[in-house]
């Protein structure tokens, strides 16, 4: 497949023009694209709302619902783009593992049969999206029908496999990863298998999607910067990541590699492939461009808590990452996942300040 038709198939003409994608090709864009991790939740009014009336399980159950709380933030801001409404963990149950989000249906998430040993690696299963994920695929698809006239492109996303392979093992978030890296570490040939079952059901969901009408896709790396340090990613995550990235090229669109903590090995993440690499605010966005290079876009990377500051200090720090990023190839985005906090004002600020920023830069 070639650069041109990995960066634009699966798009329509009015989405191939939108200045998200756009930038992803590294192209001139008359404004910084910007949207925001976690753009639909519980910062919106109108998304709690919608929470007191359905639990977080209900909401992922149903395409109507996914849909509804993916353009609640489109219609309050002018973003440039929607994410579709999901989370990392369905590919999960699909493969055999029991997943659930705290007591009640609340947001913590948690696998009540995680992984111990070999055997459990063995007996999961590896099916087709199209037969496990399909509720995820239909939201797409509604999302698409209903913003593609505006052209505003819907973004797809999976879990990388550090990320789920440490969800699977721990039995949910953890601050040492004692457990994964144990497994890791003492039954390396299960590992292997495991992140290999784990690449060929999340690179097929990622080309489902695309095929469902997702414009882009994003694989979020949460936790490797977090739990690993340099060896341990090159030797035990980088090759599956790499493979992932690799096999998501028949999606046809563009992919975002997003990860935290990894400013200590950076470029190794970025070695891994995709056309745009997602950075956290840990270092200042220059820096991660230098490190990076030119050839792929970069995305980032304001503190999700700068937005809880006041004017006086928010918007010379949005001027600092627009103007550290570079001139072309940049999508504005938070470092991680806006704050349940975050004030309104504050993010229809940003979004006028990233647009205007450009037209005034020229």
């Amino acid at each position: 497949m070639s650069s041109a038709m990995s960066m634009t198939a699966g798009a329509a003409p009015a989405l191939q023009d939108s200045v998200f994608l756009r930038a992803c090709r590294l192209e001139a864009v008359p404004h910084v694209p910007v949207w925001l991790m976690r753009q639909a939740g519980r910062y919106l009014p109108e998304y709690r709302a919608l929470r007191e009336r359905h639990t977080f399980s209900q909401m992922l159950a149903s395409a109507e619902l996914a849909v509804e709380a993916t353009l609640q933030p489109i219609r309050r801001f002018p973003l440039d783009a929607a994410v579709i409404f999901m989370d990392i963990l369905p590919p999960l149950a699909g493969m055999g593992l029991a997943i659930g989000f705290g007591a009640n249906g609340g947001e913590g998430p948690h696998v009540d049969n995680p992984i111990s040993s070999p055997r459990d690696v063995d007996v999961l299963a590896t099916p087709p999206a199209a037969e496990t994920l399909a509720v995820h695929l239909e939201a797409i698809r509604l999302a698409r029908r209903e913003l593609e006239p505006r052209g505003i492109p819907v973004i797809g996303f999976c879990g990388a496999p550090f990320t789920l392979a440490s969800y699977a093992i721990e039995g949910g978030g953890s601050r040492s990863f004692a457990k994964t890296k144990r497994f890791m570490y003492a039954e390396p040939a299960a590992w292997r298998r495991l992140m290999t079952r784990l690449v060929t059901v999340l690179s097929d969901f990622l080309v489902a999607q695309a095929r469902a009408g997702a414009s882009a896709v994003q694989v979020f790396d949460s936790w490797a910067g977090t739990a690993l340090g340099r060896e341990d990613y090159v030797g035990s995550v980088k090759p599956f990541t790499t493979q992932l990235v690799s096999a998501a090229r028949a999606a046809g669109v563009p992919l975002i590699h997003f990860s935290t903590g990894t400013a200590g090995y950076i470029e190794d993440v970025a070695a891994c492939g995709g056309e745009v690499v997602g950075v956290d605010w840990r270092m200042p966005i220059d820096e991660y461009r230098r490190r990076i290079g030119p050839g792929p876009a970069i995305q980032g990377n304001l503190d999700p808590a700068a937005l809880l500051a006041p004017w006086r200090e928010l918007g010379p720090r949005i001027d600092s990452v627009l103007a550290g990023a570079g001139p072309r190839g940049h999508v504005f985005n938070l470092g991680h996942g806006i704050l349940p906090e975050t004030p309104l004002d504050a993010v229809a600020r940003l979004v006028d300040r990233v647009h205007e920023w450009k037209a005034a830069a020229g």
